[in-house]
């Protein structure tokens, strides 16, 4: 096996562009704390090359992936490095810059597509792959683990009365002990040279990248960005190597490094009142575990293996069928189409949005029109219409649907640009009318639906790269769901790796979903997104037990738009443009 690691400065600053993640129109960047590194992990064996990148920014998009993929074949064709054999995963930051996507809605706070940031993410992140193959040497590959310790102030559940609801969960968790409604295992590969010398190492460990607030303005890398830099510099005094270590995400969608309650802004903190000393806190936590594993690596490592594999495919996600083995015997359950609940616009004790009284407006309001809707539905005679009225609130109950982002209707209304809210009450709202009123949000869906799904092979690692947040016990029901199948090829561990090559709100169980907290209400597809996932990563997995020339296609195409149909926000002065 021939491993190369290396770490490349992608910093992408712009002034008063948007920054992605908390969703909010005044999150603008105005500096830069810290560096953003592309951390690229390059590995060869009989004659198969893969690689696996950890990205300082919110999260990783198709379009993005297209470009990086399509540079890396121009400059290094002969590395063959295509959608199934490259996973990018995000550390998930929330303080870099945006509007690298091709679709609408993620767009809203830059506002519109940034070609210029697109670029610098694009040519940094080929950058770093292609210095990472060029480093290739001869390795050995050991596979440890530990548990933080439960007092450690590094990772709270923010949604435990979601969580309690799992009937994995016997005893119910206390909201004062919700630092124990969390998976604080951390999973770490060491890769080393032939003469036991560190070329660096990736670990997992769930929680979420967000101890920086929306209340600051500067490009910051957050509290895994920190954790990588304290691990490397630690490495760095004893390796002859210029060493690279990648923190990235496991299950965390319902995890927040914040737990100090700050009254006036109904919002948690870390540790310290200043946010980027609090991520340096953090992520002092994570990297020194990740030291005690590395100390113990010699005597209680696992070597994984030689064998590289992988399989990737596309699945359009807005209607699978679901099996009853994930439904409890419910039959003719379907997933929907992309939407979002008000619980999500009402935000997170990480960054709040919507006042509640307008939250409990909606639900009156909205909640009626869809009894009046569902009544109209059954008694007409459509057939067609009464199918896809019934089989869309079926799939998205009990969510409280504000924005169908497959078809663009907010609030109900099927021409946004005519919504009675007025602009000026919040700028993105001006946004959502602005892009219908020219065409742009009627062409295409405003979220990533076509999704792909990834499984990578390291000796006995699987690497399951899933493209949104995902809760700790839905990542968990995805380990079993696969375990069974992929134990046929050898292979006996399983990591989560979610912001992965895509990007498309949360996933939750349904059991959480059902109660409508933050995380349910950004589970685009519905109750069933979770068993979808299922489904859908256990025939990948069943595929990658045949030969590779034996491999069926599954799934289907990803989709791509054109340059025309994406909206830049650069076509009217009086959108906010750089």
């Amino acid at each position: 096996m021939k491993v190369g690691c290396h770490k490349q400065d992608i910093t992408t600053f712009k002034k008063d562009c948007g920054m992605l993640g908390y969703g909010r129109h005044y999150h603008y960047m105005k500096g830069v704390e810290t560096a953003q590194y592309a951390r690229a992990f390059a590995f060869e064996s009989d004659n198969k090359r893969m690689a696996y990148v950890v990205v300082d920014y919110c999260f990783t998009t198709i379009y993005l992936k297209e470009g990086i993929i399509q540079r890396l074949n121009e400059l290094a064709p002969e590395l063959s490095l295509r959608d199934e054999n490259l996973m990018i995963c995000a550390q998930h930051t929330h303080s870099a810059a945006g509007g690298y996507t091709q679709h609408i809605i993620y767009n809203m706070t830059t506002p519109g597509f940034q070609e210029d940031i697109y670029h610098s993410y694009r040519e940094g992140i080929v950058q770093s792959i292609l210095s990472a193959f060029s480093k290739l040497v001869d390795a050995r590959i050991f596979l440890s683990s530990g548990t933080i310790d439960k007092d450690a102030e590094v990772a709270f559940n923010r949604s435990v009365d979601a969580y309690n609801q799992n009937p994995e969960i016997r005893e119910k968790i206390k909201f004062k002990a919700r630092n124990l409604a969390v998976d604080r295992k951390m999973t770490l590969v060491s890769f080393q040279d032939m003469q036991g010398n560190d070329l660096g190492s990736l670990n997992w460990f769930g929680v979420h990248t967000t101890s920086v607030s929306n209340r600051r303005d500067k490009v910051c890398y957050d509290n895994k960005g920190y954790a990588a830099d304290q691990l490397d510099d630690w490495m760095q005094k004893n390796s002859p190597h210029k060493v690279c270590n990648g923190f990235a995400q496991e299950a965390s969608a319902d995890v927040s490094p914040n737990f100090i309650w700050m009254p006036k802004l109904r919002e948690y903190r870390g540790k310290f009142k200043d946010d980027y000393e609090s991520a340096a806190y953090n992520g002092e936590i994570q990297s020194n575990k990740a030291k005690e594993i590395l100390d113990g690596i010699a005597t209680h490592g696992l070597a994984v293996g030689n064998e590289l594999d992988y399989i990737q495919a596309y699945f359009d996600m807005t209607k699978v069928d679901i099996p009853t083995e994930y439904t409890s015997g419910l039959k003719f359950q379907k997933t929907g189409p992309a939407c979002f609940g008000i619980s999500f616009l009402e935000g997170t004790t990480d960054g709040q949005g919507a006042p509640k009284l307008f939250g409990a407006l909606v639900r009156a309001v909205f909640n009626s029109g869809r009894e009046i809707e569902v009544l109209a539905a059954r008694l007409g005679n459509n057939p067609e219409w009464k199918e896809e009225v019934l089989n869309f609130y079926n799939a998205q109950r009990p969510k409280t649907v504000v924005m169908n982002l497959s078809r663009g209707i907010v609030a109900g209304a099927k021409k946004p640009e005519k919504l009675i809210i007025p602009g000026f009450l919040d700028p993105i709202v001006k946004y959502i009318k602005y892009v219908n009123k020219v065409g742009k949000g009627i062409r295409t869906p405003w979220v990533e639906e076509t999704l792909p799904l990834q499984i990578m092979r390291l000796g006995q690692l699987a690497i399951v790269g899933i493209p949104s947040e995902i809760s700790t016990i839905a990542g968990d029901r995805i380990r079993k769901t696969l375990a069974p199948v992929l134990k046929q090829i050898g292979i006996e561990h399983i990591i989560i790796s979610p912001y992965a090559n895509a990007y498309a709100g949360y996933i939750t169980t349904p059991e959480e979903y059902k109660l409508q907290k933050y995380e349910g209400g950004h589970t685009l597809f519905g109750r069933w997104t979770l068993a979808a996932y299922q489904k859908n990563f256990k025939s990948l997995a069943l595929e990658l037990l045949k030969e590779p020339k034996e491999r069926k296609y599954i799934g289907t195409q990803k989709l791509i738009f054109s340059k025309e149909e994406i909206w830049t926000g650069f076509d009217d002065p009086k959108v906010r443009v750089y």
